[in-house]
């Protein structure tokens, strides 16, 4: 409780003016020398505002440009400098890794300290968790000013975007975090292996590296991917109590101060506080379900067991968990695995509702966005008048991109979990008995659909037709939904703003915020409570 108290109070401190930053940052029309020097070196003309065709096929190029470099990086180990004497990375494993890491999700397939070496971890994965990141923030600042702009199709420039979103945002504050994490004990070296003699007075090699600097950003970007196999729950990537807690406030920062750039956006602050308020509702209830079921496993009399953080006690455990499921992070720091069957099922849960409480950096706001204009359809309905959302009209088209984008993830998730369950060669990937082998696939095919990363560790998905398959569902999951919200801006910022009336449905304050949470939960449940009947209910019911 005190745990969470803080980082409610360090996040409420810091949401307005890092808030009235991004603002600033996105529509200023001032360029850094930095930023001008990258627009002249690509010939890139930073005035021009962009169709959002045009918006979205530079983002594809880009991400098609990252996943070859970082591909082909990791196939060119062996002969690249840094690379510790590893040599090429297995195919399969490098396109899962290289898709993973371009699309925000960050699962590996590898062990890290035994497969990658620091030119691979610096100049490859920990740019892409820079890169991705500030992808997804361009795409939410895109459709923020789909809501704004009238009688236009131009949505900002995508170059321009991901350049301040790098920039001025991410990089900045990965400096700060890295410098706090090494003063909490975290790694930062070049590299150098030390022996440690333990209590045993045994010796251990452990490898050292650029730690901080990447967990920092991985943090920061809702990336995920550890620099070590264990993740945050390796003494070297988190070590204290309070790194533990400094590393949940740094993936909370972002997405949860969205909605103060949205407010200010739009011109109506008490927009995102409403947002701010459905994000929050779903946090605080799911990180207490998730320390009660914790809680209720350690009260067994075995305390917590195998998998389980050792050093802080549950309760780090289950605030990590929640923050990372919720936010498409992916880091741990406990095994999800050996989550008690309800709260590895909440984690499926929290990345089922969209991962929008507050989500991924951009993405968490941008598909809360999506459902609040269910909200507002589904409150037209009831009133009998054409839904309306920031003063434009929710008629067909939007709502058909609207119904694509919900359906996408949950296609993606449900279709290879099944395709996986119903082929034999597949589904012994996931070796355990009965419903925790199916939660185990389920949880794989949910986390890369919603680009989230973490995994339940008994599945092994290293092999070609598994690596493939995930890379596929994270491909899609990812562009797939951008294309549709690009697709969505456009169409709004091409209407012409209509006046508020007395039948106009307000999208702000408690009622409106009461509707869009039981529409994100709703959608969740319609789409995914039979399959964690199958998994993770049915498991806690033998149990």
């Amino acid at each position: 409780m005190t745990q969470m108290a803080m980082l409610a109070l360090a996040l409420g401190i810091v949401h307005q003016p890092f808030g009235a930053y991004l603002a600033r940052t996105f529509t200023s029309r001032r360029h850094l020398a930095l930023e001008r020097g990258l627009y002249r070196l690509s010939g890139v003309d930073p005035q021009a505002d962009q169709h959002w065709k045009v918006y979205l096929r530079s983002l594809l190029a880009f991400s098609a440009v990252s996943i070859l470099v970082v591909f082909l990086g990791q196939l060119l180990q062996g002969v690249l400098p840094l690379n510790q004497g590893h040599g090429a990375v297995d195919p399969w494993i490098a396109i899962n890794t290289a898709v993973s890491f371009a699309t925000n999700t960050n699962w590996q397939t590898y062990v890290p300290e035994a497969t990658l070496g620091l030119g691979v971890q610096m100049l490859l994965l920990a740019v892409q968790n820079f890169l991705s990141a500030a992808v997804g923030l361009a795409v939410v600042v895109a459709l923020v000013r789909g809501l704004v702009r009238s009688e236009t199709s131009r949505i900002g420039n995508f170059w321009v975007d991901l350049a301040r979103g790098a920039i001025r945002v991410l990089l900045p504050l990965s400096v700060v975090g890295a410098v706090v994490l090494i003063l909490t004990g975290v790694v930062q070296n070049w590299g150098g292996t030390d022996i440690h003699t333990l209590a045993a007075h045994a010796a251990q090699t452990v490898p050292g590296g650029p730690v901080a600097s990447q967990e920092a950003i991985k943090e920061l970007g809702t990336n995920g991917g550890g620099y070590f196999n264990a993740n945050s729950a390796h003494p070297l990537e988190n070590p204290t109590a309070f790194s533990s807690l400094f590393e949940v406030f740094l993936l909370l920062l972002i997405p949860f101060t969205l909605p103060a750039m949205y407010g200010r956006m739009v011109g109506d602050r008490r927009q995102g506080h409403t947002v701010l308020t459905v994000m929050v509702a779903f946090w605080l209830a799911s990180s207490t379900l998730m320390a009660w079921a914790v809680g209720a496993y350690a009260r067994t009399g075995t305390g917590v067991g195998e998998g389980f953080e050792q050093r802080f006690g549950a309760a780090p455990s289950a605030i990590f968990a929640t923050a990372t499921t919720l936010t498409s992070t992916g880091a741990v720091n406990v095994a999800h695995d050996s989550l008690p069957p309800l709260a590895g099922g909440l984690a499926m849960l929290n990345m089922m509702l969209g991962e929008i409480a507050p989500g991924g950096v951009g993405s968490g706001l941008y598909g809360l966005l999506v459902l609040a204009i269910v909200a507002v359809f589904i409150g037209g309905l009831m009133v009998g008048r054409t839904p309306e959302f920031l003063g434009k009209k929710i008629g067909a088209g939007p709502m058909k991109l609207v119904a694509f984008y919900i359906l996408t993830t949950p296609v993606l998730a449900l279709a290879g979990t099944s395709l996986t369950v119903a082929i034999p060669s597949l589904s012994a990937n996931a070796p355990a008995a009965g419903p925790h082998g199916f939660s185990e696939i389920l949880y794989a095919f949910t986390s890369a659909a919603n680009n989230n990363g973490s995994a339940f560790g008994g599945i092994t998905t290293s092999g070609p037709p598994l690596a493939a398959m995930l890379a596929l569902v994270m491909l899609l999951g990812r562009f797939v939904p951008i294309a549709l919200v690009l697709a969505l801006a456009g169409t709004l910022a091409g209407q012409r703003k209509v006046p508020d009336t007395a039948g106009t449905l307000a999208t702000h304050g408690p009622l409106f915020a009461t509707l869009l949470g039981g529409v994100s939960l709703l959608v969740a449940a319609l789409t995914y409570f039979p399959a964690l009947a199958l998994g993770p209910a049915a498991e806690g019911i033998l149990k």
